[in-house]
């Protein structure tokens, strides 16, 4: 072979080298753009996911809420409505002569306790809320649902855990005992949130033989079970609740307002009547007979 066929082999040997690297340096970008978009397209799917199960929202059960336009409702109901229903068809309380009166720093104490499962307390919250109130301004408040797989299960309501209470007429001392997760090894089975002081616990043993909810306004009354049936809130939401304790002639608004009205009239008799546009309204005294 001469000289000159020599180098025209070796140039193409040469240009099938090159065409061959080009060619693999052409497959590894189309790889790795397929793998890049293999990953945005996964991304986006991922995306999309996010969007849908965030504007998904559960029917009833679901995370605590906090929303200082549903407390407003809640928890400002005018007086007139109050009046127009008087004690409603809620039940009354069970009057006890026990002494020492139960105080905080001077001011007649009114004790709550319950628990976040439980449906009982579900529906009295709501008049606890309102009547309190009347007397001082609640804050913290969150809403939940009762226990899915209790009676009356996922009974719209708030809760009192963490929540603050301001006042000059009356003390509020909320202890939310249970939460709503199962433990077996409590006593009602589910989950400590808050534990009562001994004196709590003293009075809850005495008083409540262990049941909740368990309500002592300064121990001069006691709430003997609960108002009314929490079965009367199924299938409302949050708002529905608030909106028809705004209509005296509503079958809700009879049961918490009147309750609401009861508790108030329970109230102003540890308060000694104050304050007077609260306990001298006509709602207040018609609810008061029923003590």
């Amino acid at each position: 072979m001469g000289k000159a066929e020599r180098t025209r082999t070796q140039a193409a040997r040469e240009r099938v080298a090159a065409q061959q690297a080009a060619a693999r340096r052409a497959e590894r970008r189309r790889r790795s753009l397929l793998a890049s978009g293999s990953v945005i397209v996964v991304l986006a799917l991922v995306a999309v996911i996010i969007v849908v199960k965030l504007a998904q929202s559960p029917a009833k059960a679901g995370p605590a809420i906090t929303s200082n336009a549903l407390a407003a409702r809640a928890t400002g109901v005018p007086l007139a409505t109050f009046n127009s229903v008087g004690a409603g068809t809620a039940s009354g309380l069970r009057a006890i002569s026990k002494q020492p009166s139960l105080t905080v720093h001077g001011k007649p104490e009114v004790l709550y306790m319950g628990g976040e499962f439980c449906p009982y307390c579900a529906a009295e919250r709501w008049a606890i809320a309102a009547a309190l109130s009347r007397f001082g301004h609640l804050s913290g408040l969150h809403f939940i649902h009762s226990a899915p797989d209790d009676a009356d299960p996922d009974t719209p309501t708030l809760s009192f855990y963490r929540s603050g209470f301001s006042s000059k007429y009356v003390a509020f001392v909320p202890v939310e005992v249970y939460g709503e997760a199962r433990d077996a090894s409590t006593p009602l089975g589910h989950v400590y949130l808050q534990r009562p002081t001994p004196a709590e616990a003293t009075l809850f043993t005495r008083y409540a033989a262990g049941s909740i909810p368990f309500l002592d306004i300064a121990n001069h009354y006691l709430l003997p079970g609960v108002s009314y049936p929490p079965a009367a809130l199924a299938g409302l939401s949050w708002s529905q609740v608030a909106a028809a304790m705004h209509d005296p002639d509503s079958a809700v608004g009879k049961d918490i307002d009147g309750a609401v009205n009861i508790i108030t009239a329970g109230i102003c008799a540890a308060t000694g009547g104050q304050p007077g546009s609260v306990c001298a309204s006509s709602g207040v005294t018609r609810a008061a007979g029923s003590l």
